[in-house]
């Protein structure tokens, strides 16, 4: 009964505030319908198609938006993949490295008719692994998936405000 109306009271100060979440904010700066595109690097493209799988992830589930084919869309979303890294974050006692950061930076274009805004975003992930062991493709899969997916988050929290900030 308590935690009933603990989440009756939050939901009136927020809507009595004028509370709107980021995807809010960023729908309007993007509009109804997105399309994606991930440059390819010829250094790494591997990568470049699990990025890809992140962003378009993202842009349904956080934008809460169509994707559609680029001449179909408002915004173009053109993605580019600028570095992912992995360093060492923790040692064990015999110096052995038991946990990674994954950082993702890319450069994210958003063209929408004739006018193009560019925006430069990272995400990072820590992952463990065991002690004497190397980084198996799936830790790597997941590390730069998830990296990817935190910095669409933090390219939200951009364009969110941008879209606040105009109204």
């Amino acid at each position: 009964m308590k935690y009933w109306m603990l989440n009756l009271i939050a939901l009136a100060l927020f809507s009595g505030c004028g509370y709107q979440p980021a995807s809010y904010y960023a729908k309007n700066v993007l509009g109804d319908s997105v399309s994606t595109e991930v440059i390819i690097s010829m250094e790494d493209p591997q990568n470049t198609v699990i990025i890809k799988d992140a962003v378009d992830t993202a842009v349904i589930t956080k934008f809460r938006t169509a994707l559609l084919p680029k001449n179909s869309a408002k915004t173009h979303l053109k993605i580019a993949i600028l570095s992912v890294s992995f360093t060492p974050l923790r040692y064990d006692t015999n110096g052995y490295i038991i946990t990674y950061r994954t950082t993702v930076v890319m450069h994210i274009d958003r063209i929408f008719g004739e006018k193009t805004k560019g925006y430069t975003t990272q995400g990072m992930y820590d992952f463990a692994i065991e002690p004497n062991a190397i980084i198996t493709d799936q830790a790597r899969f997941v590390a730069i998936s998830q990296g990817a997916q935190k910095g669409i988050d933090a390219f939200i929290a951009q364009v969110a405000a941008q879209g606040a900030n105009s109204q």
